[in-house]
């Protein structure tokens, strides 16, 4: 027992229970303090935080756009002569090769007109000897004055036109040919063929306004993307007061309607010089691989492309980034003596998981990624590089690490 206990025996019992009271409270008054760590005995130091240093680079310029899926190359087959199908020639869906034949139409009569044509012709032949022979006689004999000269004439004259009936004849059965050889429709180009929409036993016109099939070039394939001219003027001057700079090339990625990322990414072929009226958008081309076959004319989707760069910017990590009440973005710099700066930047869009800084900072500074809950401004900081094992799995408010084993349990 103490000296105090000693005391506190000799009084009355409220005495002694007031004398006890008064003298834990001079005890805990004289006991070592907490440090705000939880600790015991040991003044705080610095908040440790996590720093990345930033440098400036070209950051491209991404944008959505909506985009149509259309084949790079689409042929419609149509008859060139009148007549029936009698064949059906390929399989709905396949791969058709360039003059491959598609349908066959029923060329009776064509055979009968080009046979016809070739009896023309050798009438015509036999005519044009005969009066060829003519006027070689009646030569020498007009040259004699055996025969008037008129009738020489006559003779020559009648050759010359029996020569022409053979060249006439000749065109004739030349285009009974080729109508006869329309009979068989072939695939302009080499592509897949969409279904028939004519069946065996259906009667075909020249000219008529109904393709029989469609072939289409899958592979590879375009996708038309829509961007707003308004949209497009705007992003333009931005860039020229930026010093952004819109790059010669594109990449292009799709995002299907069933939200997946087609995985092979396309180029921009070509931009439209002219705004429809009609929308008021300007129309950008982009070429895209397709060997699998997997986007199919029609097709909607979303097209991301980086369609221009911004000069000296600055990515910064969305944690780093906070904003006040009226949208002011700022971050934390560590200064000279590892003092944490208040620093307003301009955030203005994202990359990925990152902010785009183009104002605000400077080549080679640290900002502060780890640690921001304990961070005061031009209050003193213990940077350590982001990731350092002390500080990695904390988040932005996490405690710092200085702390001791045992801190902030209670007693």
């Amino acid at each position: 027992m103490n000296e105090g206990n000693c005391l506190a025996t000799g009084l009355p019992g409220a005495a002694r229970r007031w004398a006890a009271f008064a003298l834990c409270l001079t005890m805990a008054a004289c006991s070592p303090a907490k440090d705000d760590a939880g600790g015991r005995g040991g003044a705080k130091g610095p908040p440790e935080v996590g720093f990345r240093v930033v440098h400036p680079e070209a950051v491209p310029f991404f944008i959505e756009l909506p985009a149509r899926i259309n084949a790079s190359q689409t042929a419609e087959v149509r008859p060139q002569i009148s007549g029936v199908i009698v064949r059906r020639l390929f399989a709905e869906g396949a791969i058709v090769r360039q003059g491959a034949p598609l349908y066959q139409i029923d060329s009776s009569l064509y055979r009968a007109a080009a046979d016809q044509a070739a009896a023309n012709l050798a009438s015509a032949e036999a005519n044009a000897q005969a009066a060829g022979a003519k006027a070689a006689r009646y030569r020498p004999l007009a040259a004699e004055q055996a025969i008037s000269q008129q009738d020489y004439t006559d003779a020559a004259a009648a050759a010359r036109q029996t020569r022409a009936a053979v060249a006439q004849s000749r065109a004739a059965l030349h285009t009974a040919q080729i109508n006869l050889r329309y009979a068989r429709v072939p695939a302009p180009l080499t592509g897949r063929i969409g279904r028939s929409l004519f069946t065996e036993g259906a009667l075909v016109i020249n000219n008529q306004t109904s393709p029989l099939a469609v072939i289409s070039v899958l592979d590879p394939i375009y996708a038309d993307i829509q961007q707003s001219s308004t949209e497009l003027l705007r992003m333009r001057r931005q860039l020229a007061a930026g010093g952004g700079a819109a790059p010669m090339t594109a990449e292009v990625h799709l995002r299907l309607d069933d939200g997946t990322d087609y995985e092979l990414p396309g180029t921009v072929e070509f931009s439209e010089v002219t705004s429809d009226p009609a929308t008021g958008t300007v129309t950008l081309r982009a070429r895209f691989p397709n060997p699998q076959g997997l986007l199919l004319p029609g097709m909607f989707a979303r097209a991301r492309i980086a369609q221009a760069s911004i000069g000296n910017a600055f990515l910064v990590p969305q944690v780093a980034l906070t904003r006040n009440p009226m949208g002011v973005a700022q971050v934390f710099v560590i200064g000279p003596g590892n003092k944490a700066e208040a620093r307003t930047v301009t955030a203005e869009r994202t990359l990925g998981d990152k902010w785009i800084v183009t104002a605000g900072l400077k080549d080679g500074e640290r900002i502060i990624t780890q640690g921001l809950g304990k961070v005061k401004a031009d209050k003193p900081v213990k940077p350590v590089p982001e990731g350092s094992p002390q500080l990695v799995g904390r988040g932005p408010g996490a405690k710092a690490s200085g702390a001791r084993p045992g801190a902030g349990k209670p007693d």
